[in-house]
């Protein structure tokens, strides 16, 4: 005869092969489920430990019990890649196609890093800006400053300061996204023709820009779970003469890796000693799995010439266009490059923002969407186990919301994004987020990114069964090694 906590064990366990309860998804809460099945919490407890201890479930400090994921890909392998020359960027036309799928709804959206409606938090938006357009009417009639609206830029300098950054709100320069902030970064400090060191494989946004400032990219290899190795920047900076370098230190894009404090300290005074300014873009630093908000580079080495870009398009909305750039060293010379640029950001998105920043909702719906994001991510890392080639390798991301998928190196990833968009579900290849080398083998040319911020449904299902049967098919292909 089994006991009480072994028989809800085995009735959790039936509902999560069911697919009851999917896989990143959080169970009831201990005394809830408690209450609900008229059991002693000690009874719950004692269930969850030993579905845990099976495999089935996985304790988090913020979301309770969460289902695991059972058909894990092998994580990102770590061999070294070859150091490269600097190069310009080029082959950056597939970035536009995957912009007009993210804003075509009959697309199975998993190539640009978009959040679906459902992870935005649209009542609180929505709110603040009827409230904006009622209460300052005048306000939207005229250019805001350069610089930004002020009550923005104060909400922006206290949000730093619980991050460990302390920065005054004149120091604070509003962009539209975090795109205008890189652009404008490179802008103050490099000239047609520099080298800038970023890391490999890079967000092709900042590839993007460093084409359009006719600048060259020292892409420099990355480990999957840190990002850029201090000795690797080291040699680099050893052998070429750069003038930037660019990180995203905190769940980079595309690997979602997070550098230890000690590596960003070691490369902020690395950079600082030879005169080096430092980019960093910290898009995604809100959207941590657990533990404490990681540090930025600016909170641990205020005194190094660096420029922070950060933006609210991956946490509040893409549309509001809203970023922010601050480099205490340069603040005249960024908000006259701001000017010239565009002269200013609207001032609608910006007071809606400072609301949501003044009243708590901003802090309030990320500790409510983290768990989200965190979910989808383990879901399709699950189905994608499940359904991808033998071979493939995953990145095991801990914050964030995109996926780096490793595919077998017969799979030609170019070619995958081409077939997908036919079946109407956009990928981004892994070419994408590398420089072209001149007749060189495409880097990463049999890699994917995945964005998980969509709708854990059937079409969701469906677009990766899909995607795992052309990598199959082009594995059958005849001579191919798989």
């Amino acid at each position: 005869m089994s006991f009480l906590y072994q028989q809800l064990a085995l009735q959790l366990q039936q509902q999560i092969e069911q697919g009851q309860y999917r896989c990143g998804e959080r169970l009831p809460a201990v005394r809830e489920l408690a209450k609900r099945r008229n059991l002693s919490v000690a009874t719950v407890v004692a269930s969850y430990r030993k579905l845990e201890a099976e495999g089935y479930l996985m304790a988090n400090s913020r979301s309770g019990y969460v289902v695991k994921a059972r058909y894990q890909p092998p994580p990102l392998s770590n061999a070294p890649l070859p150091q490269t020359s600097p190069s310009m960027v080029s082959s950056q036309q597939m970035a536009l196609t995957l912009s007009k799928a993210a804003a075509d709804s009959r697309y199975m959206a998993l190539g640009a890093a978009v959040p679906a409606p459902a992870f935005l938090p649209l009542h609180a938006l929505q709110k603040a800006l009827q409230h904006i357009v009622k209460s300052e009417p005048a306000r939207l009639l005229r250019y805001e400053a350069s610089s930004g609206a002020m009550e923005l830029r104060q909400q922006i300098a206290r949000l730093m300061a619980l991050h460990g950054a302390v920065v005054a709100p004149e120091q604070v320069i509003i962009t539209n996204g975090c795109q205008e902030a890189l652009m404008l970064s490179l802008k103050a400090v490099t000239q047609p023709g520099d080298i800038v060191a970023i890391e490999s494989p890079a967000f092709y946004g900042l590839l993007q820009a460093l084409q359009a400032a006719g600048l060259q990219a020292l892409a420099l290899p990355c480990d999957a779970r840190q990002g850029l190795q201090p000795d690797v920047l080291q040699q680099a900076l050893a052998k070429w003469p750069v003038k930037a370098c660019v990180l995203i230190a905190n769940y980079s894009n595309p690997l979602g890796s997070l550098m230890p404090d000690a590596h960003k300290q070691q490369i902020a005074a690395m950079l600082t000693e030879r005169g080096i300014p430092l980019i960093e873009d910290d898009t995604y630093g809100d959207l941590g799995f657990s533990g404490p908000r990681p540090a930025s580079c600016l909170a641990l080495a205020p005194q190094a010439d660096i420029f922070y870009c950060s933006t609210f398009s991956k946490t509040l909305s893409p549309d509001l266009r809203l970023g922010w750039l601050i480099a205490p060293k340069h603040t005249a010379r960024l908000e006259y490059l701001k000017f010239i640029s565009n002269i200013s950001t609207a001032a609608l998105p910006q007071l809606a923002v400072a609301k949501l920043l003044q009243n708590g909702q901003y802090q309030r719906h990320l500790q409510h969407v983290k768990p989200q994001y965190q979910a989808a991510v383990a879901a399709i890392s699950n189905q994608i186990g499940q359904l991808f080639p033998q071979g493939t390798r995953l990145s095991q991301p801990q914050g964030g919301f995109v996926l780096w998928l490793e595919l077998p190196s017969a799979v030609d990833a170019n070619l995958l994004a081409q077939q997908a968009l036919e079946q109407q579900i956009s990928i981004a290849p892994g070419a994408i987020f590398a420089p072209a080398l001149a007749g060189n083998k495409p880097a990463f040319d049999h890699c994917i990114r995945l964005n998980c911020a969509v709708l854990q449904d059937a079409r969701l299902g469906r677009a990766l069964q899909t995607l795992a049967q052309l990598c199959q098919q082009q594995l059958a292909r005849p001579g191919s090694p798989g």
